[in-house]
């Protein structure tokens, strides 16, 4: 690991004042991601700006109803927070699905946010890889891609964002605030992760300097549940081939609200606006959901090696859905 400076900020201010001052600079919350590519030599910080001292770590109501999470809250208190576990259970079954209990006992809120998207290439620095360097190329397009992105991908990367916890910010409508050189800005966790393109060394649309404070979730959708699922090729410790966070309301026997994401398919969480919008009104049987959910997948382009999970999220996501009407039904 190269040397690197130190600097533990006081405020908020202080920290994006260096953060803006340094194009080398890196934030640093658990550093559970961010320390591992730098051991591998992926990333070369000249300077580490510590913030998870920073009064960033509660989780309080708003005014509305909603969450205000604050960026530095460890996943693990995240999950187990009674508000999350009551109003947002999608949330909590993602966060507990995510890495292991000491990784969630040290990685925040923001950090997870914005870890990188990456595959085996980007952490080998001896390997081309568009990612870590552009306009070298991709060797996981004829390479090893089994666990990479079906949906969304372009010639120059392939790789699928790792998160849990923001597949299901993204089903649950969750909104970033960011806190810049310019000021405050809010931006939706939808739009907040970019697909590849010509440039998927941009993972994000976060700009230079600025600061993930809060993520903010809005009132749960009177009469929904949520849910999330994952399927994976061991039982803890291990990204997802394919995951699902689901938000459903049913009434009379009809789908009311839906909101889908899957997590594993994408270079980000991956909202399924054709499968909801097939979905409102539609009668909540499995033969419904499947009809929906074959509507977003449509657009999957699977590589030579991972077409399988194509099927494997319909099928998450027809038994996700199958689950919660069956639940709403029950209630």
């Amino acid at each position: 690991m190269k040397s690197f400076a130190y600097l533990r900020p006081g405020s908020v201010a202080e920290a994006v004042r260096a953060g803006a001052g340094d194009p080398t600079a890196r934030y640093l919350g658990g550093g559970t991601n961010l320390v591992d590519l730098m051991k591998l030599g992926v990333e070369e910080p000249a300077l580490l700006i510590d913030v998870s001292r920073l009064p960033l770590d509660r989780v309080t109501r708003t005014g509305d109803g909603g969450l205000r999470i604050g960026a530095t809250v460890r996943n693990s208190d995240l999950a187990a927070h009674p508000d999350v576990r009551r109003s947002y259970p999608a949330l909590s079954q993602a966060l507990l699905s995510g890495a292991s209990g000491q990784l969630r006992n040290t990685a925040t809120t923001g950090g997870n946010l914005l870890q990188r998207t990456r595959c085996p290439y980007f952490q080998d620095v001896s390997k081309p890889c568009n990612k870590r360097s552009p306009g070298s190329g991709c060797p996981a397009r004829e390479g090893a891609h089994r666990d990479l992105a079906v949906l969304g991908h372009s010639q120059d990367c392939v790789a699928t964002n790792p998160s849990d916890m923001a597949v299901a910010l993204a089903a649950l409508d969750a909104t970033v605030l960011l806190h810049g050189p310019e000021g405050e800005r809010t931006v939706p966790v939808t739009g907040f992760h970019r697909l590849p393109g010509d440039n998927p060394d941009q993972d994000t649309v976060i700009r230079p300097g600025e600061l993930i404070t809060d993520v903010v979730l809005p009132p749960a959708p009177g009469g929904t549940l949520s849910l999330y699922r994952k399927a994976r090729d061991r039982a803890s410790y291990a990204f997802a081939l394919a995951s699902v966070a689901a938000v459903l309301g049913v009434r009379e026997g009809r789908v009311e609200y839906a909101a889908l994401a899957f997590g594993g398919l994408a270079h980000r969480p991956w909202r399924a606006r054709a499968a909801e919008d097939a979905l409102r009104g539609a009668p909540a049987t499995e033969d419904a959901f499947r009809r929906a959910v074959d509507a977003e997948l449509a657009a999957a382009r699977p590589l030579r090696d991972n077409g399988f999970k194509v099927d494997l999220a319909r099928r998450l996501a027809v038994d996700a859905l199958a689950r919660l009407a069956s639940r709403a039904v029950a209630a």
